[in-house]
């Protein structure tokens, strides 16, 4: 059906506020960041104004050693299932690789959060990018939500409903009306996705607890922001990305959120020091930063907003909040739309460009490498919990390594509920993640003795405080991440009797989960 803009104004309209008495089990809101990276908010050292997550901060725990999948679909397909992603079927993108466990989308050996929580009496929402599964019948109503709003694919317009980047409201596409180039009128995505998210809080039965999973497009490239976000900015990272990223290092090491231990890693080899750059290049390079920082600060006001939803509906005490991102920050720059833009200069909807490599390396901040590498630049997240009823804990880090297949446990765990073993009368995978609830309130989450990654050939294992690590056809590196978290003494060729342990527990751990090596996926993709 084509969304008019009087049906997509009615859909925002304000209906009134009443207070409902909380649940006896908690309110979930899981949000998620759209590369983002380690650095770029204020609790983890970063400048950008983000004062509802500093608030969320300040009253709750945050984890300092927790990882992602190092790319977006992976990340969603682990957090949405408990599992590690390619036993979700999502070993690379939405793509189907002719492998099972690349497969592109989330198979039916899987439960998502919404499926795993309704038979516990949650009502289930969502809103935003969902980029684990193109077709209809793999959307998010058919996963267990009751209610969604948002982008079906990734990388979209913010000022425009593109209809190659399918977005939907619940099982219906939208069909944007032609030749209008802001459609509907106003449109925002980062402000859309809390519209419809606050819209379905105020909406919801108030005899059920909620599961809000509100997954944010913010700060992915284009970088497309509000130009009164922009203009607060400009001019600010004039300073250059060398001390940009010596002054978040030095915040971070003060509070706490990197040990003094950890140097900062050098400047990546292919950015240039910002003194080396022409007046006119360091302009430029300051609007790129400055519409990326516009986005972050958005994304935090639009937080803001549903977490004021829930405080007027009487359900923010009693409501676990999570906060986390997909992965490091991206250093992406020939991303295909750039060259065809009507317009090259970030910021507005003709544009379409990113921050590139050099804030990428900022915003990664005090790590190397970026977004898809399995090196701490592209798996390490900001990660903040807060629950004033179910955690007393307050403005705490905790180092317990988590990682975003815990999320769903996490989430059981505060529920009080256990998840269902069978979906459509077939058994599903037991859940890989461990609760981190313990963890949050001061205690120890269980032990796991092994972590894998693997994306396009990238690989790593931890355990414990040891990690082996190696970006695709490059050998193996081995890093003592209690005395080097940034990676910059390579301890394999001093212990190669270790580096021999661990890529034999890496083997046993790919072969349990599907893992196949990336150069022979290329030939298997159809």
């Amino acid at each position: 059906m084509a969304l008019t803009r009087r049906a997509f104004t009615s859909l925002l309209a304000a209906a009134p506020a009443s207070v409902a008495a909380p649940a006896a089990r908690p309110n979930l809101l899981v949000i998620l960041a759209d590369d983002l990276g380690f650095s770029d908010i204020g609790p983890f050292g970063g400048e950008i104004s983000t004062p509802h997550l500093d608030r969320l901060a300040a009253s709750g725990v945050r984890l300092n050693r927790f990882y992602n999948c190092a790319r977006c679909c992976p990340t969603r397909a682990s957090l949405l299932t408990g599992l590690y992603n390619h036993q979700a079927g999502v070993g690379h993108m939405i793509q189907d690789r002719g492998v099972p466990a690349y497969q592109g989308y989330l198979n039916d050996r899987c439960l998502t959060l919404a499926e795993a929580l309704k038979p516990a009496g949650y009502t289930t929402l969502m809103s935003g990018k969902w980029h684990v599964g193109e077709q209809p019948e793999h959307w998010p109503l058919r996963r267990g939500f009751d209610h969604y709003f948002g982008l079906i694919s990734g990388a979209s317009n913010y000022f425009r409903l593109d209809p190659v980047r399918r977005m939907a409201l619940d099982s219906e596409p939208f069909i944007p009306p032609p030749n209008n180039a802001r459609s509907p009128e106003g449109f925002y995505m980062t402000n859309a996705i809390a519209d419809h998210a606050v819209r379905m809080l105020r909406e919801a039965p108030k005899q059920n607890p909620l599961l809000m999973y509100l997954a944010f497009t913010s700060p992915h490239w284009p970088l497309h922001a509000l130009p009164e976000d922009v203009d607060r900015y400009r001019g600010k990272y004039m300073r250059g990305w060398d001390r940009l990223r010596l002054e978040r290092h030095e915040r971070q090491t003060a509070a706490g959120i990197v040990d003094k231990r950890w140097p900062l890693s050098p400047r990546d080899e292919g950015v240039p020091a910002w003194d080396t750059l022409s007046s006119k290049e360091k302009e430029e390079w300051d609007l790129r930063m400055a519409v990326y920082a516009a986005q972050v600060e958005c994304m935090d006001r639009n937080i803001g907003r549903v977490l004021d939803q829930l405080r007027l509906s009487g359900r923010l005490d009693n409501t676990l909040v999570l906060f986390l991102a997909d992965n490091g920050g991206c250093a992406e720059e020939n991303i295909g739309g750039e060259a065809k833009a009507a317009n090259p200069v970030p910021g507005g909807p003709d544009s379409f460009t990113s921050y590139r490599r050099p804030w990428a390396n900022a915003s990664n901040t005090p790590f190397r490498l970026f977004k898809q590498y399995t090196h701490e630049g592209g798996i390490s997240a900001p990660f903040i919990a807060s629950w004033a009823n179910g955690i007393d804990r307050r403005n705490r880090f905790d180092a317990t390594p988590g990682h975003v297949m815990d999320v769903l446990p996490t989430l059981l765990d505060a529920a009080g509920a256990q998840a269902p073993r069978q979906r459509q009368s077939r058994e599903v995978l037991p859940l890989e993640g461990r609760s981190l609830l313990p963890a949050l309130r001061g205690g120890k989450a269980a032990e796991r003795p092994v972590t894998g990654w693997e994306h396009q050939g990238h690989r790593a294992l931890r355990m414990g405080e040891w990690k082996l690590v190696s970006t695709y056809r490059k050998p193996w590196e081995l890093y003592d991440l209690s005395a080097d978290r940034t990676e910059l003494n390579d301890l394999s060729a001093r212990e190669p009797a270790r580096v021999a342990a661990m890529q034999h527990q890496y083997d046993i751990w790919a072969g349990r989960c599907g893992v196949v090596p990336w150069a022979s996926l290329n030939s298997k993709t159809r």
